[in-house]
């Protein structure tokens, strides 16, 4: 159970479309969100995990376009089939008897608590914030995103995060 998210470019659905459609019409995958179930309900922290596609040896991303379901980022990674993804998790933040609450370290970006707050890592470099995402104000966020991360990517992501559906809160 959870909560998935997928984010295309603007090319051509194959699954809408009648006629043969060349592969540089078809939309690109360009991340997948996908939010687990908190067995602990309300009480405990979000897991995600982000799957982004990979990037070329001249550091440009590979294009992923599924012509079905099963060639999508999210297959790739349940198959674990991670040839050409970067799969990417938020950090897990650590419990704080003083506030009685799990705090992440923003080092001064974000100042508001929220179950909406997040840093995503990669699991081989834990200290390198690939992107963060925090309350600052009642309705005011902030973001900061990182290599290999676009802005596209990024603002997609921290939009997955106001689904009021999502299985985990």
């Amino acid at each position: 159970m959870g909560t998935k998210f997928t984010v295309y470019d603007n090319g051509l659905n194959p699954m809408k479309s009648t006629t043969s459609l060349e592969a540089s019409n078809l939309r690109q995958e360009l991340a997948a969100i996908c939010y687990e179930t908190n067995v602990l309900g309300f009480k405990g922290p979000r897991k995600m995990s982000v799957i982004i596609p990979g990037m070329n040896m001249d550091h440009e991303r590979v294009s992923i376009r599924p012509r079905n379901e099963h060639e999508s980022l999210l297959a790739r990674w349940q198959n674990k089939n991670t040839e050409s993804v970067i799969e990417l998790h938020n950090k897990t933040p650590v419990w704080n008897d003083d506030t009685q609450s799990y705090v992440l370290n923003f080092h001064g970006r974000v100042t508001q608590a929220s179950v909406k707050n997040f840093q995503i890592i990669h699991d081989n470099d834990p200290d390198y914030i690939v992107m963060q995402f925090g309350r600052v104000a009642e309705d005011v966020f902030t973001m900061d995103y990182n290599y290999p991360m676009c802005a596209l990517q990024a603002f997609a992501i921290a939009l997955s995060s106001f689904d009021s559906k999502l299985a985990c809160e």
